[in-house]
């Protein structure tokens, strides 16, 4: 039953505010790694873990999850969920050792994977139909302000403390929202209690999606497939996602309703969240190594110069659902936040060597108010087919599509810097040979300076030409970084004939999905 006044804005906020602890945390550690590295004396590769166990243990729930609330009842597993992601946050700020730290990780992906399905269950009972869309608004935040904000926060809790502190501010956080909904949020009934439990399914799902999103996390650190266990991985991706698709379609009990896909706009909508999570999670990932490696920004700078759009998106969010309940087509508004996104992508790729803080200020900006036009229009194409039990299902399945294209924008993303890398490279150095005069010029030049400051002619010459290496070093990240910015602006710009492959609903009631 809807709630009214001050009750269901305490709901509002509790389920945010839990959500907000899983979307954070997603990115708040990758900005400690060093320090952790260094203070417990492990490798960046194993350090890399601590990312890569988390994101797994959530993809694995996402899926089953509308199960999960529906046999322990949404409130309990909500509840259960935020009690474990605060104890495990604890148990990560006091870990002794790398292993345990990656164990506590992977128990607060577990965790997170529950807070985030149930709150879109929660606010869908709390607020009325009508005003569904605002809701879904408010709560859609929360995936822009996850990602962008977190490094921001890491960077800041850096500074003035030590990396336990990444961990440790999420107890206060967690107490509170446990004690909220202890109080507010209304019990519902235990649907799937005494039905029988697919165990099959989910061994599979765990060995299918756990298997996908490990080799698209270690992939390319790991070589792909001229790695034993990266290959045998993806061999167990493919079997176990075919093995668990025909045991979901021959039960009479699954953990995943495959049925659903049976609505033409949730399937196409499975490929916009996928392409959704391509392009915010591959952008917040090669932006800041861009500022950070090559414009030399330190961790807090990044993160500064990412609040302003995230700040724009927070304050459109609510518009975007009033549009919504105005009639305006989803499409038309996901169609400009795709358009809006692309020109972001095409301004970055304008970057030079000598680009500040200011010069990132618009992009980011456009980026902020084209993210807000994608976020709820999105959910509203991919799930306004979907009723009762459905929904949940559905909006589990739209989060796991999301995570995997953020893992895949990643990968993909990582994987053609480094190919590209080698090209750029090659290519500039086909330059720089004793028949080009601009090289001669420019050494020369070099050399003379390098004399001029009491330099011997040899010395001259070996530090004008480590000068000259260090410029193609730098010609080469910037040209590799270019191309990454276009290719995630081209494919988001293609996906849009997607968005008319899907019904127009005027004043469809938005069902809440963020991740």
């Amino acid at each position: 039953m809807a709630e009214k006044g001050l009750k269901k804005w305490v709901i509002t906020i509790t389920v945010i505010t839990a959500s907000l602890l899983e979307l954070i945390d997603t990115t708040i550690v990758n900005v400690s790694m060093p320090q952790i590295q260094g203070n417990l004396g492990a490798t960046l590769e194993n350090v890399a873990w601590l990312s890569t166990g988390y994101a797994v243990a959530n993809v694995i729930i996402l899926p089953m999850s509308g199960w999960l609330g529906s046999r322990f009842g949404r409130k309990n597993y909500f509840l259960t969920s935020i009690i474990i992601f605060t104890i495990a946050s604890f148990l990560c700020g006091n870990a002794t050792g790398l292993s345990e730290l990656v164990i506590f990780r992977i128990l607060q992906g577990l965790a997170g994977g529950g807070l985030i399905s149930n709150a879109q269950a929660i606010l869908l009972e709390t607020w009325p139909k009508e005003e569904v869309g605002t809701a879904t608004a408010l709560f859609g935040l929360g995936a822009v302000v996850g990602p962008t904000f977190g490094p921001t926060i890491g960077g800041y809790i850096l500074e003035h403390a030590n990396w336990p502190w990444i961990f440790y501010v999420n107890i206060p956080v967690g107490i509170l929202a446990a004690i909220f909904t202890y109080l507010f949020v209304v019990k519902t009934p235990q649907d799937a209690k005494g039905k029988p439990v697919d165990w099959w399914g989910i061994v599979l799902l765990a060995v299918a999606v756990g298997s996908l999103q490990t080799v698209l996390e270690k992939g390319e650190s790991e070589d792909w497939f001229s790695t034993p266990y990266i290959t045998a991985l993806a061999v167990a991706a493919v079997l176990g996602t075919l093995l668990f698709i025909w045991r979901e379609f021959s039960t009479d009990h699954p953990i995943v309703n495959f049925k659903i896909m049976r609505h033409r706009s949730f399937s196409v909508g499975m490929f916009t969240s996928f392409v959704l999570g391509f392009g915010l999670y591959g952008s917040v990932f090669v932006f800041p190594i861009f500022c950070q490696n090559l414009l030399g920004f330190s961790a807090l700078q990044t993160g500064e110069v990412l609040v302003p759009g995230g700040l724009v998106t927070i304050a459109m969010m609510p518009f975007i659902g009033k549009m919504l309940q105005k009639g305006i087509p989803a499409q038309f508004m996901a169609t400009g936040g795709m358009l809006l996104f692309f020109l972001f992508c095409k301004m970055l790729s304008n970057s030079t060597l000598l680009s500040g803080t200011s010069d990132f200020f618009w992009p980011l900006i456009i980026r902020g108010i084209g993210m807000a036009l994608l976020f709820v229009p999105l959910t509203t194409l991919a799930i306004q087919d979907l009723k009762g039990p459905e929904i949940g299902q559905g909006t589990g399945l739209n989060n796991m599509m999301r995570q995997l294209g953020g893992s895949f924008g990643i990968a993909f993303l990582t994987t053609m810097i480094h190919v590209r890398q080698g090209f750029h490279r090659s290519v500039l150095i086909d330059h720089i040979n004793p028949y080009n005069q601009a090289y001669l010029d420019r050494f020369n030049m070099l050399v003379r300076g390098f004399m001029a400051k009491g330099y011997g002619l040899l010395d001259a010459q070996s530090i004008a030409t480590k000068a000259i290496e260090g410029t193609v070093i730098r010609q080469t990240m910037l040209l590799t970084y270019v191309d990454a910015y276009w290719v995630a602006g081209m494919i988001m710009l293609c996906s849009i004939p997607l968005l008319y492959l899907q019904k127009f609903k005027k004043n469809a009631n938005v069902p809440v999905d963020v991740h």
